[in-house]
């Protein structure tokens, strides 16, 4: 069939962006990026090492100590931060071209990305401006006042899935609160966080604050993890590798924020508006290629109506437009790698022995090539099974019945993760108890993924490690300092004074 042309301008090297230059790597090593819908090299990738991430920190430790950045009134950054939005929103069809190229991601859902990573840059400038820090008084006695303090380098590690948004996502409240960064981009998915460098230096951001290294996690990202001088690291991706990077991050005790995997649940009560839970369950699984961590792959629905809403489901999924990236009429297009293409395929091969396929199963015949995968559909999935135990991370949901709240409850958090969860139900009073039963960061009622940004945004069990969002984020980048004012006579005990000077007495915590 005939395949989308490439996106103009789109480069055949990418390069780092290191102390306000892009540059190749020390060793002048590269990687191949491909194509998603064809798997074709269309471009190779500067690959870091720990020369190029030294280099990046040694780059952004400067910006710090002797650069004016840190040093700007909140409202200075909060201007430059504005620009950066402006510049974004003005290259927002370039920005969802090249990512809709470079991740698969249908076009019309890559447009809505890179337009929220637009406002993220919009909301964290006017935060970091608005911020009321906690002030204490002791009348006529003591003032106490917080002092927030930028921290330093920030290391920033980001996904393949959705990047341009995942990346500003981080870069915004780290650059607000006049912190310095070295962003190390996902190897997948490194085309539009190639922009950001040109972006930031348009808008007046001084050289140094911003710094990305592209490479493999094994070597650029371990690199990042590991370096001393980067006193915090705020990474998204999978729960294995925040394992290793929190080992890893150990020795050096840097803060961490790490939001992991999920399996989320998504409960359908038989009292539930159908139409509204089928539209929000079907768009929860399989919108962004099902590459999405808040996705509710796990759909659990009461008995009552099971059969229906099983049927129903199926229909709509069959019913999903596959199709190239590019095209607008595109659903679900192409998964972002070979690789993952393969582990995905490998979960459906397994699923055929441990639920009912009701729709999908493999590639779509209309593309023999390329990582195109058919939504798919598994009902009666029991919760010992591993497609509903572990994250898939593509166009595959699994339907499984329960009869009561109680079991709707125990089916939810069966699982390691605990990220988002999804509840449908015309009754308040279920809602809410239902929601504070569910082990997960974040709960949606008769809703699907649309969250506040001022909203902690974060995981429990294997999901994750501290939240950001809102002021959350701004705990993370910065050090709070506690400052105590003496507004009386000083109350100390005159040690080395004299027993009638001690006998004077002495009142504690005034």
């Amino acid at each position: 069939m005939t395949i989308a042309q490439r996106p103009p301008g789109l480069p055949s090297r990418i390069q780092h962006y290191i102390d306000g230059s892009y540059v190749d790597s020390v060793d002048g090593d590269a990687f191949d990026v491909l194509d998603p819908a064809t798997n074709e090299v269309y471009a190779s990738a500067a690959a870091g090492t720990q020369a190029d991430i030294d280099l990046a920190v040694a780059a952004a430790r400067h910006a710090f100590d002797d650069g004016p950045w840190p040093r700007l009134q909140p409202r200075q950054r909060s201007r430059i931060l504005h620009a950066v939005a402006d510049l974004v929103e003005a290259r927002a069809d370039e920005v969802a071209a090249l990512e809709s190229f470079d991740a698969g991601l249908p076009i019309t859902q890559a447009q809505g990305q890179a337009r929220r990573a637009a406002e993220n840059f919009r909301f964290f400038a006017d935060l970091v401006v608005a911020q009321v820090d906690d002030a204490f008084k002791v009348p006529g006695r003591q003032l106490n006042y917080v002092n927030r303090k930028p921290r330093g380098v920030a290391g920033l590690i980001t996904p393949w899935n959705t990047p341009f948004m995942q990346e500003s996502w981080k870069l915004a409240p780290a650059l607000a609160t006049g912190n310095t960064v070295v962003l190390k981009p996902a190897e997948f998915t490194p085309l539009t966080a190639s922009l950001w460098g040109a972006v930031f230096a348009e808008a007046g951001v001084p050289r140094g604050v911003v710094n990305v290294v592209n490479g493999l996690g094994e070597q650029a990202g371990d690199a990042l993890v590991k370096h001393a001088h980067v006193p915090m690291l705020s990474f998204t991706g999978e729960s294995r590798t925040g394992q290793v990077i929190f080992a890893n991050a150990a020795p050096h005790l840097k803060s961490l924020s790490m939001e992991l995997g999920g399996k989320s649940p998504a409960i359908v009560f038989d009292d539930a508006d159908l139409d509204a839970a089928l539209d929000a369950t079907v768009f929860g699984v399989f919108s962004l290629n099902g590459e999405r961590c808040t996705a509710g792959s796990r759909v659990l629905v009461q008995r009552s109506i099971y059969d229906d809403f099983v049927e129903r489901y199926a229909q709509r999924a069959r019913s999903i437009v596959v199709g190239l990236p590019s095209d607008p009429a595109t659903e679900v297009a192409a998964l972002v790698h070979p690789e993952h293409f393969a582990k995905v395929m490998r979960y459906i091969e397994l699923g055929a022995s441990e639920g009912r396929l009701v729709a999908g199963g493999g590639r779509p015949e209309a593309f023999p090539t390329g990582n195109f995968v058919a939504p798919t559909v598994f009902a009666d999935v029991p919760a010992n099974a591993r497609i509903f135990q572990e994250e898939i991370f593509g166009p595959v949901a699994v339907i499984t019945p329960f009869d009561d709240d109680a079991e709707a409850l125990a089916l939810a958090n069966a699982t390691r993760y605990g990220l988002a969860a999804y509840v449908y139900t015309s009754d308040l009073r279920r809602a809410h108890n239902v929601a504070n039963g569910i082990d997960a960061g974040m709960v949606w009622l008769n809703s699907n993924n649309v969250r506040d940004l001022r909203t902690p945004f974060g995981g429990v069990k294997a999901s994750g490690l501290g939240h950001e969002g809102g002021y959350r984020s701004i705990d993370f980048y910065t050090d709070q300092q506690a400052v105590h004012i003496n507004l009386d006579q000083t109350h100390s005990m005159r040690f080395g004074a004299g027993a009638e000077a001690m006998a004077q007495g002495f009142v504690p915590g005034t």
